[in-house]
């Protein structure tokens, strides 16, 4: 028998503990994991499910959103229809009382208050959405030509944008909504959503500016693709989410300032289609004696407006890793 080599033979050993090291074969430790990968959409939701937060925001968007579109057929009695008139009293009963068939009893001209806090949550979804959506679009259209094109064409867009944030969001939209010869409901519309167009135009411009700079661009740019396909199929599409959770959060400020326009008036003056914020503001005369003209109105709008906050922030926290607890 040969003597054994001490040299070799502490290599050995070497090599076998390492081979075992943590129960784990070197022959493993390069082996590629074919598990599914997992987007980031997916991950995102499977944070939000248990988010009670998101849940509790969830549910009250959804309550609200199914009520506004049922109303029509759910309220229990016509809105625009005075049922009570002939209990109005100018002197003494000025605003009837509940009674069977009117949990919340009736306003001034004798309509159905419960029925009208129902049809009414439609009218501020409506103006909602569409102030959202219309300023979306608008801010997609400047931010993708601010960030796709840069140069002379990013510094005009951005100054303008820089004049529209420079005024009070509010006041502007005021200003906005009383430049119109006749108030209506689209005036409100469209003065929400011009105050909503620079906020979305700056948050995707600066997503895109990122975007010019990632890997995936750089790489698409040097096989020479197309600049249009480079912006339409490779920037836009990565600088739509924190777009899309901004959206959200834009909601809730329109569901407010729609109210607010229509506090002050300057909404639909048509009051046989009710709207929350409408009712809050004919309310001001009887609210020392018949608060509930405007409480039931104002709760309406600070729950749906908290709603649509707690989903935004929460989205917001699971999309952006910067921001994830």
């Amino acid at each position: 028998m040969s003597p054994t080599n001490p040299m070799k033979s502490r290599k050995q050993r070497i090599d076998d503990l390492a081979a075992t090291a943590g129960g784990v074969a070197v022959a493993d430790a390069g082996a590629i994991d074919e598990s599914p990968g997992v987007s980031l959409i997916a991950s995102a939701w499977a944070r939000l499910r248990r988010n009670p937060v998101f849940l509790l925001g969830l549910g009250i968007t959804s309550v609200f959103v199914v009520l506004a579109v049922i109303s029509p057929w759910i309220a229990p009695h016509d809105p625009g229809i005075g049922y009570l008139i002939d209990k109005v009293r100018q002197q003494s009963n000025p605003i009837p009382g509940p009674e069977p068939g009117f949990p919340l009893g009736a306003d001034n001209k004798g309509r159905d208050f419960f029925s009208r806090l129902l049809v009414g949550s439609r009218q501020t979804l409506i103006v909602g959405v569409l102030a959202t959506l219309i300023g979306l679009a608008g801010g997609l259209v400047l931010g993708i030509l601010a960030g796709a094109f840069g140069g002379w064409v990013d510094s005009l867009v951005m100054r303008v944008v820089d004049v529209l944030l420079s005024i009070p969001s509010l006041l502007l939209a005021f200003s906005i909504a009383a430049l119109a010869s006749r108030p209506s409901q689209w005036t409100v519309i469209l003065a929400i959503s011009i105050v909503q167009i620079p906020i979305f135009a700056r948050l995707l411009r600066g997503s895109m500016l990122a975007q010019r700079s990632s890997d995936h661009v750089l790489a698409a740019r040097a096989l020479g693709v197309r600049p249009n396909a480079v912006v339409f199929r490779h920037m836009l599409p990565n600088s739509l989410g924190p777009v899309i959770v901004q959206a959200t959060l834009v909601l809730a400020t329109s569901i407010i300032d729609a109210a607010a326009l229509s506090f002050l008036g300057l909404g639909n003056p048509d009051d046989r289609q009710p709207e929350w914020g409408q009712m809050l503001g004919a309310s001001q005369q009887f609210i020392y004696d018949h608060p509930h003209l405007a409480f039931y109105p104002a709760l309406c709008i600070i729950v749906v407006a908290l709603g649509f906050t707690l989903m935004g922030e929460s989205l917001r926290e699971a999309l952006d890793p910067k921001s994830r607890r």
